[in-house]
């Protein structure tokens, strides 16, 4: 593109490597290299966790604040796994054990609005410096809002609508809004105060992490709550899919695995994984699963529809923790031969399961993009997923036509029920047991587009359409 490059401040509240609970990190982190080549120079906004200030390397202050919701504060300018970062230093908000987001009781530290309020902030304060400010879900939602009456232009990005950042209207003036936006077209949200409804009115643009999730945040089913809102913005909406970091998610070069270079590294990773999780040799495929144990991600379907797999003779391995019910089943059910339980989350652990499976199963009631489906393509790993947001943006489904030009990566299931989850089980044992068909499957998945290169483009499009 023509012209000087595009300065933008990112603006979240995770990115990876330094600091992840899930996708919003890994796009986070990867967009700023994928939008090099574009000619965007991107600087991340993060708060000062531990983690986050003791990576940090060259770190120089360059902006203070006195009293910022309950503290004095500074930002500091410096780099960390090749990003350029910007650290909000602000001890009384963000040094203390326990997860980014929960205490060490699991439940949401109570200053959550305010710790993520002062993010917005201080990003309002710097953003004269830039083009544009890029905001990730409701974390960074009031930076339109602090930026109402400036000119830097924002876009806001959901990344799952399903958080809302609320707050009482007791809090109203400790986050600094004005009591009169206190309304149903302002930042009002049934009695409430929602940091992802500011942004969402007040921001420039808005994007979400697929197509297919961009229409169906305009349905009651999937807005939560927000349909009318997105309706009425659906002029400003557009719907980029994410990508994955491919120098991280590499068969050829990923340093959890064996060697990958050829087919024959598939049956390796499995065979290892066999051993690592106690599974014996079986006649059906390995599915494996790395997800939250909720309902939003279909969990309780899979506990359902399992015996389709492994009266087949297939097998289930899983890495993963969440609600306590869901949780426990899976704990009970690795009593079974054919079945591998990990509780917790092991980086490691997950490239090791998507390299050794056969497929990888996303049942997801609702998936904005998802990205363990894109793993499973890049690593020849099948993917069986919903027929919902991304995972309907990034998988072809095996029906007989696709079959026939030979062009499908995998296989989707509607509607997003057990006995539709157990008839696309049985029909990836059918397809397993044919070993051509397979092949076909696995080629196709390992050549499917999964890099960040187009949507780079389209992120970058949107940001110069905003240059004053």
């Amino acid at each position: 593109m023509a012209g000087r490059a595009v300065r933008i401040l990112s603006v979240a509240s995770e990115c990876a490597p330094l600091v992840k609970t899930g996708g919003l990190a890994d796009v986070a982190g990867a967009l700023p290299g994928a939008l090099a080549a574009e000619g965007v120079e991107m600087v991340t906004l993060l708060p000062g966790y531990p983690a986050v200030l003791s990576a940090l390397a060259g770190a120089e202050a360059v902006h203070e604040e006195r009293d910022l919701m309950g503290g004095p504060a500074r930002v500091l300018r410096g780099e960390a796994a090749g990003l350029k970062l910007l650290v909000l230093d602000a001890p009384h908000l963000y040094d203390r054990d326990g997860s980014i987001y929960l205490g060490p009781d699991g439940h949401d530290w109570p200053d959550n609005p305010e710790r993520f309020a002062a993010l917005c902030w201080v990003a309002a304060a710097l953003a004269g410096d830039y083009d544009a400010v890029h905001c990730h879900d409701w974390q960074a939602g009031l930076v339109p809002y602090y930026l109402r009456d400036k000119p830097t232009p924002t876009i806001l990005t959901i990344h799952n609508i399903a958080f809302h950042g609320l707050a009482p209207p007791e809090r109203i003036g400790a986050l600094r809004l004005v009591p009169s936006d206190f309304n149903p077209e302002g930042f009002e949200f049934w009695g409430k105060v929602s940091a992802l409804k500011a942004g969402l009115v007040w921001a420039d643009k808005l994007t979400t992490v697929s197509p297919t999730y961009a229409e169906e945040l305009m349905r009651p089913e999937f807005g939560m709550g927000m349909e009318g809102m997105m309706r009425a913005r659906a002029g400003d909406l557009s719907g980029i899919l994410n990508g994955i970091d491919e120098g991280v998610w590499s068969p050829a070069t990923d340093p959890h695995i064996a060697p990958y270079k050829t087919p024959r590294g598939k049956a390796r990773n499995k065979a290892a994984l066999r051993e690592e999780l106690g599974l014996p040799d079986s006649g059906g495929p390995l599915c494996v699963v790395i997800s939250r144990l909720t309902g939003q991600k279909g969990m309780d379907l899979l506990l359902e529809s399992l015996p389709a797999l492994l009266s087949r003779g297939g097998q289930l391995a899983l890495l993963g923790s969440g609600e306590p019910a869901i949780q426990e089943a899976f704990q009970d059910l690795s009593a079974q031969p054919g079945v591998a339980v990990r509780i917790g989350y092991d980086e490691a652990l997950s490239h090791r399961l998507i390299a050794g499976g056969d497929a990888i199963l996303v049942p997801s009631r609702f998936e904005p993009c998802g990205l363990t489906q894109l793993y499973g393509l890049r690593y020849r790993t099948i993917p069986v997923v919903a027929l919902t947001g991304g995972l309907a943006d990034t998988v072809i489904n095996a029906s007989p036509a696709a079959l026939a030009r030979r062009v499908a990566t995998g296989l989707q299931f509607y509607p997003v029920t057990a006995t539709a989850l157990g008839n696309a089980l049985s029909r990836l044992c059918d397809l397993w047991e044919a070993p051509e068909i397979w092949a076909d499957l696995q080629k196709n998945a390992m050549s499917h587009p999964v890099g960040w290169e187009n949507s780079a483009k389209a992120y970058a499009s949107l940001y110069f359409s905003l240059r004053h």
